[in-house]
């Protein structure tokens, strides 16, 4: 029994023995030693390539560490485990052949770098041979840029992003052109181009461009320094990393271009690392603005700071002093996505692990291609998490787009002034609503410090003092001939309009006005020779300039400070008198109105001689012969309705007052028309002899496009000289009209309104304004403050200081007729026509046998109608006798009542109004009264006697 129980022990301790055992080979084969037993972890290659004498490399190095560890403290159950590979390189060549030997000798499946742009070309086209993923924590790229292999991942922001922010911050600060200096590389190279795209859509212009080389010494830095301040341009964009843009600032320092007036602007490559350039540089780079990635502050973020500190001073204690930037950040970012791509992917076959093993074939280089590359691609561009840097997804092999802060730099450090996005532009702080519109307003972005401790913000240009070159002439620029040097002296209009421009201007600029002479000493050039010398001589042309679209070609233009067009000035007619009366109506149409008066006195007497017959007024016949006169006028004065007695006098007399109620109108507007608006009988000839401004556009202008010949143009420099050509007359050596631009002729109509008049069509030009030279700055800074100036108040003040130009052409309507024809019959004619037509029927109705029988149809169907009207359709039975009157205007009718006693005799011959009738319309009411009964029977009876007739 003791033995049993001894062999029982022994048996439980070997087996407790072999158990430890299996355990201890285990652990073995998960540190990576040799065993029987299957790993329970695989291990995937990935190499570094870093650089061994810059902070940055010390930096990501240390970062790459912490990331490794913290993932898999973290993620303790995953299969896989990432094996990092560092290369350490002092020079790119070296970095270069450290990538070669990753790939070829270590084997490994991607590499993270490179650190620098110029060994970024060569490591990516090993990659992509090799089927290695190449992650860059610093290279750039943008859709401008070449097309990278697929086997490339930025794990940085898109620079086109970069560039359109620097564009809005441009156009938000009003600066319109911009000199560029960045590290001559190819990398800065491509994105130079998508600067300048990104510029032309915003309408800013690239000044100049300067290449500087990584090894170029201070003496070349400083010497394209001292050339970039003998431009006017004062706004620098640096694109350089942090070594090169450090020597940058310190020589800029020394060559005085960080003072009051200049403004530069850095990209992030800049950006990112100022809490990490020494503090003498950043002393120099006072008032800078910059562009640097957006990183949201959080716990993790703040925790992962303070860790990295103390693992700095443990693994890179030379290295020390300095902070934390974004490299470092997306290095850690980068180590976590790959540490999910490789479990991603699944159980992975040792076989692909060993790219020796590979059965694909090698290349120039001797380097394998990898299994595993293409799906470590894909699972990093699915991979979605939120890192240290906030989320981490890739678009096309590069990083989402996401927010840049705009950094102001100041003597201890940096702030934040605001941020920008590709959604919404510029903004003061970063807001997760989405806005409707695109910003580019720095209104409200915190408090800035420019160059020079200043908080003015710049113009963005360096004028001395601007020479204003002004035509020497009397109207609108007042030179006299004794003046010097004291510009105080010169006046006038446009020089009004320039000084307060001035004043509306967001910067001050002190100028000198300088006149305008040619070598051969006349008192004036031309206005083409002016322009020629803008950008020579003068800085800006200032005075009655027209914007031509030739002009256009040499200088820029700003916005017109004054009407547009040229107009035709005639010398005024004078059409007035005292038989200005009979001017409405031409003498055909006098002589037409007198006989249709005549016509309807005849017609009227035709019409009343029966009833002048049966009264003893007839007259003599010098009454009957002035009647046909004077009765058509005295209806008009004494419109009694006595005056006649035929319904058919009344017809014609209604259709005389309609036309003449048509003539007094058509009298009364064209008389006003005549008092008012003095229209000119103005026909242009070429016989005509034109005036025009000396050294003008116009007689070019009147050559070319109005074909007028050279020998009938005539030139003159000032107003009175036209006044008194105008007055001699061509016939005398004087001319017939004026050619001249809208303000000259306001100006000239202010002084002799009375005497001219504006005709014909108005030509349009670009009105006047100041010239530039071509691609100015300063162009839309007036442009702007022209319209300010236009629109406000002030400006018809400045207009009634010069003698005002107060009479405006356009008042006017350019449909008035310019032949100021009177009123002829045949504008009447259709009236006429109708008129004579009323006046025949009248006669044919009243004198012929016809037009009695109709006149008597007619007033027997209205007496049907109004008789069954007014018994609602009963009509009574009436016995009547229907006798035609002598007139033939009437009828007479007898009714029968009951008793044959009772008769109406109604006789219309002599019309409504005489006495016979009254009395017998009174018997008739009488009747009526008296039995309502016998009245409807007797008109029956009537009416079926008077359908019998006229049927017979």
């Amino acid at each position: 029994m003791i033995r049993f129980q001894g062999f029982v022990s022994a048996a439980c301790f070997l087996f407790y023995l072999a158990w430890k055992m299996g355990v201890a080979a285990a652990a073995a084969a998960g540190d990576g030693s040799n065993g029987t037993v299957a790993p329970t972890h695989y291990s995937v290659r990935i190499g570094a390539v870093l650089d061994s004498n810059s902070f940055m490399g010390a930096m990501i190095d240390v970062c790459i560490s912490m990331a490794h560890s913290d993932f898999y403290a973290t993620h303790a159950d995953y299969r896989t485990r990432l094996d990092i590979h560092r290369k350490y390189a002092h020079n790119d060549f070296d970095m270069t052949s450290s990538a070669l030997e990753l790939i070829k000798n270590e084997e490994v499946h991607s590499i993270l770098g490179p650190q620098t742009w110029t060994e970024g070309k060569l490591v990516t086209e090993l990659g992509g041979k090799a089927h290695v993923p190449v992650i860059s924590f610093t290279h750039r790229g943008g859709s401008l840029s070449y097309t990278p292999s697929p086997y490339f991942i930025r794990r940085t922001p898109n620079d086109l992003d970069q560039a359109k922010a620097f564009a809005s911050i441009c156009q938000g600060f009003e600066w319109h052109e911009a000199v560029v200096l960045y590290q001559d590389t190819n990398y800065a190279t491509r994105f130079l181009s998508m600067l300048n795209k990104a510029f032309q859509d915003a309408d800013i212009r690239l000044a100049h461009v300067v290449a500087i080389s990584t090894l170029a010494e201070d003496g070349h830095i400083v010497n394209e320094l001292e050339k970039l301040k003998t431009m006017q341009t004062r706004v620098f964009l640096v694109h350089m990393n942090a070594v090169l843009g450090s020597r940058l600032f310190l020589l800029a320092q020394k060559a005085d271009m960080m003072s009051e007036g200049y403004a530069w602007l850095v990209t992030d490559s800049l950006g990112n690392s100022l809490n990490s350039i020494d503090s003498a540089a950043i002393e120099c780079m006072e008032g800078v603005l910059g562009l640097r990635a957006h990183v949201p502050k959080t716990k993790n973020l703040d925790n992962f700071r303070n860790r990295w500190k103390k693992n700095m001073l443990l693994m890179k204690p030379e290295s020390t002093g300095r902070e934390l930037n974004v490299y470092g950040l997306w290095a850690y970012d980068t180590v976590w996505a790959l540490a999910m791509a490789v479990e991603n992917i699944g159980p992975v076959n040792p076989v692909l692990l060993d790219i020796n093993n590979s059965k694909s074939g090698s290349d120039m280089f001797g380097v394998q291609i990898s299994q595993i590359g293409p799906k470590l691609v894909r699972e990093l561009q699915s991979i979605t998490f939120q890192g240290l840097t906030g989320e981490f997804y890739l678009i096309d092999g590069q990083l989402k787009a996401s927010a840049l802060e705009i950094v102001n730099v100041f003597e201890t450090g940096d702030k934040t002034i605001g941020y920008w996005t590709p959604d919404q532009g510029i903004m003061p702080k970063l807001s997760l609503s989405t806005r409707q519109s695109y910003s580019t307003s720095i209104k409200e972005l915190k408090t800035i410090i420019w160059p020079g401790d200043s908080v003015k913000h710049p113009k963005g240009v360096a004028i001395q003092k601007l020479r204003v070159g002004v035509p020497k002439k009397y109207e609108f620029i007042n030179v006299p001939d004794n003046l010097h040097t004291n510009h105080t002296k010169i006046t006038g209009y446009a020089l009004d309009i320039f000084r307060a421009v001035m004043v509306q201007l967001n910067f001050s600029l002190d100028y000198k006005i300088i006149p305008f002479t040619i070598e051969s000493g006349l008192r004036n050039g031309t206005y083409n020779a002016l322009l020629h010398n803008v950008g020579k001589a003068f800085d800006i042309a200032v005075g009655d300039i027209t914007i031509l679209a030739d002009r256009a070609r040499y200088v820029d233009f700003t916005l017109p400070y004054s009407e547009s067009g040229t107009v035709f000035v005639v010398r005024n007619k004078n059409g007035k008198g005292m038989w200005s009366f009979v001017k409405p109506f031409r003498w055909d149409l006098w002589l037409t109105i007198m006989s249709a008066c005549i016509f309807i006195g005849i017609v009227l007497r035709l019409l009343e001689h029966r009833e002048n017959e049966k009264s003893d007024s007839a007259g003599t016949n010098n009454q009957k012969f002035g009647f046909l006169f004077w009765f058509p006028i005295s209806i008009l004065a004494f419109p009694e309705k006595n005056m006649v007695a035929s319904h058919w006098s009344r017809f014609v007399l209604v259709v005389w007052l309609l036309m003449a109620y048509i003539m007094m109108q058509s009298y009364t507007a064209k008389l006003s028309a005549i008092f008012t608006v003095d229209q000119l009988d103005f026909r242009f000839s070429n016989d005509y002899y034109i005036g025009i401004q000396k050294g003008s556009f116009t007689k070019d202008f009147l050559v070319d496009r109005l074909h007028v010949n050279e020998s009938k143009i005539k030139e003159y420099s000032t107003i009175e000289e036209y006044h008194y050509a105008m007055n001699k007359g061509s016939e005398n050596g004087g001319i017939d009209a004026i050619f001249d631009e809208i303000p000259y002729m306001k100006l000239f109509l202010d002084q002799h309104d009375s005497d001219y008049k504006i005709v014909g069509t108005t030509f349009r030009t670009g009105g006047f304004g100041f010239a530039f030279p071509l691609k100015s700055p300063l162009v839309v800074n007036f442009s702007r403050a022209i319209l300010s100036v236009t629109e406000d108040e002030n400006m018809g003040a400045i207009e009634q200081g010069n003698s005002g130009p107060k009479y405006s052409p356009f008042n006017q309507s350019d449909s008035v007729n310019k032949q100021s024809l009177s009123l002829t019959a045949f504008d009447f004619g259709g009236l006429f026509i109708l008129v004579a037509s009323a006046l025949l029927f009248a006669l044919f109705c009243s004198e012929t046998s016809v037009g009695q029988k109709l006149t008597e149809r007619v007033r027997y169907y209205h007496h049907r109608c109004s008789v069954f009207l007014s018994f609602g359709g009963n009509e009574p039975k009436v016995n009547s006798t229907v006798n035609p009157d002598r007139s033939g205007d009437s009828f007479s009718e007898k009714e029968q009542g009951p008793d044959d006693s009772d008769r109406v005799n109604l006789d219309d011959s002599s019309g409504p109004g005489t006495p016979a009738r009254e009395s017998e319309q009174r018997n008739a009411d009488i009747s009526a009264t008296d039995g309502q009964a016998n009245e409807s029977e007797s008109e029956q009876r009537g009416i079926a006697v008077s359908a019998r007739q006229i049927s017979s």
